[in-house]
């Protein structure tokens, strides 16, 4: 038996008054989630253990097994791992936002979704300014930082504090005097970058910091092929989720086209996982839109990112013959614009039937399965 995992990142919500009471996933459009309802069952996930903020770095590991009470130590040292940045012992990896900072607030976590030969060259220049740091560039506002002999900080997802004022949530521990230097040192580097004037000619927002955030040792998982004695593979456009990956032993397969927004290519991620699933025994396709969406607080991006996701399920549906699950990580609602601890809903065709006509966070509530831990679900998957 071969398995595939369609994962919308943020794609569970809460009712909204401007979609009649329903969520963005009862409101979009979804017909082949809504035929894996009616072929298959439902339930509900716990995702993010006691004690954990809700991240997406929690919540996937704990979907594909790897108990972050064991296994986590930061975002970073993930992120650095799907980059190839090799770590040394002692090194402490942060993901690094470049963000917009406006007169003191956090006006965007992702400085406008910079490209990323613009994060490049911003990067570049402050690695000059600051060569005993490693600044590794990665994907738009998505990048890296590393502390040689780091001993870690406490700090703040960006797009947990958009609106607010940046002074509370600055890093604080051992490394916070250095993380606090390095983004003074980006405001002076690039507040007259060549970038920035171009962005702001055409109306743009300029990525004047960076934000460190989420900083770890690099982690040791269990082999996915050992742990569960399959081959497993990774479609994801997110550094995070491939570090994870790659710590895994997973395969990890790069589609051309894929950004992790609304601009992606949705129809070559269907084909190259239908491709992949060919040599695997297990396929997790990852889809960052709805997260996106969630995070700016865009009702009509959302839903569309949703619909797009069923188009994926419908190709998977239609062209493979195994068990296929579809789940969110995490909710990402529009109201609170972050991620939030509810239990999300998950649908699988081929373990079973429970009648439901829809796949909602209303009727997975109602569903055969029941609520299940997510650190178990693909080993109840794999039953």
């Amino acid at each position: 038996m071969k398995y595939i995992v369609i994962l919308g990142d943020g794609m569970a919500d809460e009712p909204l008054e401007e979609l009649g009471g329903k969520t963005p996933l009862e409101y979009a459009s979804t017909p082949n989630m809504d035929r894996m309802a009616q072929e298959g069952a439902s339930g509900m996930l716990k995702t993010i253990p006691d004690g954990y903020e809700a991240g997406s770095d929690i919540a996937n590991m704990s979907v594909l097994g790897y108990a972050p009470e064991k296994y986590y130590t930061g975002r970073g040292p993930l992120e650095a791992l799907s980059m190839g940045v090799q770590l040394a012992p002692d090194d402490v990896a942060y993901r690094c936002n470049l963000v917009t900072i406006d007169e003191n607030i956090m006006a965007d976590f992702a400085a406008g979704h910079i490209s990323s030969a613009e994060g490049a060259e911003l990067f570049d220049s402050l690695q000059r300014e600051i060569p005993d740091i490693l600044f590794q560039a990665g994907v738009s506002y998505r990048n890296l930082l590393v502390i040689h002999g780091g001993k870690g900080a406490a700090s703040t997802p960006p797009h947990d504090i958009v609106g607010q004022r940046i002074p509370p949530f600055l890093p604080k521990g051992g490394d916070a005097e250095i993380l606090i230097q390095c983004m003074e040192t980006s405001r002076e580097a690039f507040t007259s970058h060549p970038v920035n004037k171009a962005r702001m000619k055409v109306g743009r927002r300029p990525a004047n910091r960076i934000w460190p955030w989420s900083g770890g040792h690099k982690p040791a998982f269990p082999l996915f092929a050992e742990k569960y004695r399959k081959k497993g593979g990774m479609i994801s456009a997110v550094d995070l989720l491939n570090g994870i990956a790659r710590c895994a032993g997973m395969e990890v397969i790069t589609v051309p086209g894929a950004t992790g927004y609304l601009d992606t290519d949705y129809a070559a991620k269907a084909r190259y996982a239908l491709d992949a699933i060919r040599h695997l025994d297990f396929l997790y396709l990852h889809i960052e839109a709805p997260d996106e969406a969630g995070h700016l607080g865009s009702i009509d991006e959302k839903v569309k990112a949703i619909e797009q996701v069923d188009e994926i399920v419908g190709t998977i549906l239609n062209n493979f013959d195994g068990i296929v699950a579809v789940l969110p990580d995490h909710p990402t609602p529009i109201r609170v614009k972050t991620h939030t601890r509810d239990p999300v809903p998950f649908v699988v065709r081929g373990k079973g039937k429970d009648k439901m006509e829809s796949f909602s966070e209303k009727t997975a509530c109602l569903g055969g399965f029941g609520t299940k831990n997510a650190v178990d679900f693909l080993k109840f998957l794999f039953e």
